[in-house]
């Protein structure tokens, strides 16, 4: 039994595209962020009822308007670039460490404590010099302890890691309960062991070291044997294994890397920055500094640009909150998150290629069809033996069998067909 249908074609398709110029890549991402700035505008315009030109210059305002504005913004964008430089080289080993946020907040602990406990005690060159030490011990271990764990049991690191985030901070308000009996839950600026300003600010020094370090992972990554293993293991752990890599040594001598710069950034903001330390300290940075690493595509120099973007998406918008009186920044934190959406969304068009069908409007052409595919070779086979049985009508079963099949499903079949027709013009 057979039926007709329309034979329907897809309006687009979707191919994987074997290879893209970087150039074309940061073009398709510069045209997401484009257009997510200007849905951003779209949306503010209809919530605020105002002019998207005007919400475009308080985002500028909110970064640039003044000069503090551009120190805090600058300020901002090293502190987020050095914790994505943290996370890239276990990134590029295929180690997810999501646990960025709770290592630099131990590492801001460990030095604030250092200033709590020490302050007073010892000049403040040797309590500065405590505090980076013991910042930097808390983050390596913080970092190396689910590396461990990795190396030689093989746990999830993407769990283990985010886990850890929360044990620093509950680690964190419970000695800030202890320092502070009050009942307040929040630690004033400590007076010992303030980092030096350099130029009257707190700005410069964070700014100097997030530029030494960036030239410094660019550096260790692409030109260094160790950044030449860890691309090794995260291509291929068992060709690493083969050419004679130590996989666990690689896996935990990274992340003490991460761990250790970690460390620089949670003493740069307890002891440079905050002078304290508290449950917003990190702010979520170290999550968002995944966001900058992978948008980057892991490359140092390219961090640069992206931390921008985020630190300036963040701010302005916050501007944008300010300036029309609404007090909290509920509505800054869900427009950064379109923005990331976007962002990320950005990455589908990078890998795959829409080719759209021209002849979708074409006039639609109908075919009979069987009603399964073992239906259809049946009633082939049949009309074919009955060709080859029949002198009187042969012709006109195997004209008829052709008329049944399509151009997709018939190609052997007919070829079969046209073999018996040429066999009855021979006899």
């Amino acid at each position: 039994m057979t039926k007709t249908k329309s034979v329907k074609e897809p309006i687009l398709h979707l191919v994987k595209r074997s290879s893209l110029p970087g150039w074309k890549a940061w073009i398709i991402r510069a045209l997401a962020i484009l257009g997510g700035f200007i849905f951003i505008c779209i949306i503010c315009c209809a919530e605020l009822k105002t002019s998207p030109f005007l919400i475009i210059k308080y985002m500028f305002q909110g970064a640039f308007m003044t000069k503090t504005n551009t120190n805090v913004f600058f300020r901002d964008v090293a502190i987020l670039l050095m914790i994505a430089l943290a996370v890239t080289p276990a990134f590029k080993m295929k180690f997810w460490n999501i646990g960025a946020e709770g290592q630099v907040l131990i590492s801001a602990w460990a030095c604030t404590a250092c200033m709590f406990y020490l302050g007073g005690k010892v000049s403040n060159d040797t309590l500065i010099f405590i505090m980076l030490l013991m910042s930097l011990l808390a983050g390596i271990v913080w970092a190396v302890i689910p590396a461990i764990f990795k190396a030689i049991w093989n746990t999830n690191e993407t769990l283990f890691t985010l886990m850890m985030n929360y044990i620093a901070l509950q680690v964190t308000l419970y000695f800030i309960k202890v320092w502070v009996p009050t009942g307040t839950g929040s630690l004033s600026p400590l007076p010992y062991g303030n980092l030096p300003q350099i130029a009257g600010g707190d700005y410069l020094l964070s700014i100097i070291v997030s530029i030494i370090f960036t030239i410094a992972v660019f550096g260790y990554l692409k030109f260094s044997k160790h950044g030449y293993e860890i691309s090794v293991v995260g291509e291929s752990v068992n060709t690493a294994r083969y050419i004679g890599i130590s996989v666990k040594k690689v896996i935990i001598r990274t992340l003490v890397l991460s761990g250790a710069i970690c460390g620089v950034v949670g003493f740069l903001l307890a002891g440079g920055i905050n002078h304290m330390v508290s449950d917003t300290t990190v702010g979520g940075r170290g999550f968002t500094a995944v966001l900058v690493s992978w948008l980057a595509q892991f490359n140092p120099l390219a961090m640069v640009f992206t931390s921008g973007i985020v630190v300036f998406l963040s701010n302005g918008t916050t501007k944008v909150m300010e300036n029309y009186g609404i007090p909290n920044a509920f509505l800054a934190e869900v427009l950064t998150g379109i923005m990331f959406l976007i962002i990320i969304g950005c990455e589908f068009f990078v890998r795959y290629r829409v080719i759209f069908n021209k002849n979708i409007f074409s006039k639609k052409q109908k075919a009979t069809v069987s009603c399964d595919s073992n239906s259809l070779h049946e009633q082939v086979t049949v009309s074919v033996d009955e060709a080859t049985r029949s002198d009187s009508s042969n012709e006109d079963l195997l004209d008829k069998t052709e008329s049944v099949l399509t151009d997709d499903d018939s190609t052997l079949v007919k070829s079969d067909i046209s073999d018996v027709k040429a066999n009855e013009e021979v006899k």
